[in-house]
């Protein structure tokens, strides 16, 4: 038998249709009213009506939430955090502005409500990513967690099409790496195999229908568990390589994710048969992935996010710099070979 070792779920969550409501109620359990509201500039609105929902509970809005987590952008929203006053943050949108909720939140010990509305699966980590100088660094602790998490079914039935689908994605490949992490168990194991039947479910479903609440609510619960399961795991290939072209290379980070997990994920499926769940699922590891991303009009090709195959050459060197634990050893050739076929978009074996 193989033991394993389960450190519990530790942010508080919040899941159902208009409970964008009860923000304003999570801000006072934890002891605080005045709450910095974030997003990015695209979704300005959004903080502006959260903020108005909470009332003299808001000390304000920072809209500047940018990609991957600029330091000075964070730098920016830190002075904004205390010129305002403010005791606590609340963020609303995707990894970007739950990213610079996290990095404020580290820096300044501020609790920090996150409410997502897309699946890309932040919220749930006690993981930061952040950029500078054209290189991307990422660290765990624990001050970097979410204290409240609110899921609104509501504020997903908009969400574009394309983003949809990249950000479902993304979540899938939280879900993947949780399956063959050093550190996995068996909760978390179950948690991403289901994420991943309820996006097989609703995926399919919100992209003709994307107003389709009941699939909205199987999606948004499915990005709940890949988001849950990265929180408690080793990264591994698939998340290292992502960073390094998002940081790197400025590629935008959903859809890096989406175009490599099904090359990722068949590399790794040669080197353990903890993936053997996914295959049930999609069919096969790897061309199930490409298939199901495809048939769901997702990007397949990491020439069509600007990278020149050139690019490929200093991303594999970048790639192996640092040793990480991954279930199939790996070399400098083999990554090339892997961004190679990412870059083509061909469907993997």
């Amino acid at each position: 038998m193989r033991g394993f070792t389960f450190p519990g779920i530790h942010s508080r969550v919040v899941f159902g249709a208009g409970t964008l409501d009860k923000v304003g109620e999570e801000v006072a359990a934890l002891g605080h009213g005045r709450a910095l509201v974030l997003s990015t500039a695209n979704q300005a609105d959004q903080a502006e009506d959260l903020a108005k929902r909470l009332g003299s509970a808001a000390a304000g809005t920072f809209t500047e939430a940018a990609m991957h987590t600029p330091v000075e952008v964070t730098e920016r929203a830190m002075e904004a955090f205390s010129a305002a006053g403010a005791d606590c943050l609340v963020s609303i949108g995707g990894g970007s502005t739950i990213g610079l909720g996290k990095a404020i939140a580290t820096r300044t010990g501020a609790d920090h409500v996150a409410v997502p509305t897309t699946y890309a699966g932040s919220e749930m980590t006690d993981i930061l990513g952040e950029t500078k100088d054209g290189a991307k660094t990422t660290r765990r602790d624990v001050s970097i967690r979410p204290e409240v998490v609110v899921y609104d079914v509501d504020l997903t039935l908009t969400l574009p099409a394309d983003l949809t689908v990249t950000s479902a994605l993304n979540a899938i490949a939280h879900g993947v790496e949780a399956l063959y992490a050093p550190d996995a168990n068996p909760v978390l194991s179950l948690m991403s195999l289901e994420a991943m039947r309820r996006f097989k479910e609703g995926l399919p479903v919100v992209a003709r229908e994307p107003g389709n609440r009941e699939a909205r609510a199987k999606v948004l619960e499915g990005a709940w568990y890949c988001s849950t399961a990265l929180g408690y795991i080793t990264m591994a290939l698939h998340h290292k390589l992502a960073h390094v072209l998002g940081g790197s290379f400025g590629t935008p980070h959903a859809e890096t994710h989406a175009i490599l997990i099904p090359h990722t994920a068949a590399f790794n499926a040669e080197g353990t048969d903890a993936l053997d769940g996914v295959a049930e699922i999609f069919g096969s590891v790897g061309g199930g992935l490409w298939d199901f991303a495809r048939d769901a009009g997702a990007p397949m090709k990491l020439a069509d996010l600007g990278m020149s195959e050139a690019d490929l050459d200093k991303a594999a060197g970048i790639a192996v710099q640092n040793s990480y634990s991954n279930p199939r050893p790996f070399n400098e050739a083999d990554i090339r070979e892997l961004l190679q076929a990412a870059w083509e978009g061909r469907r993997p074996a």
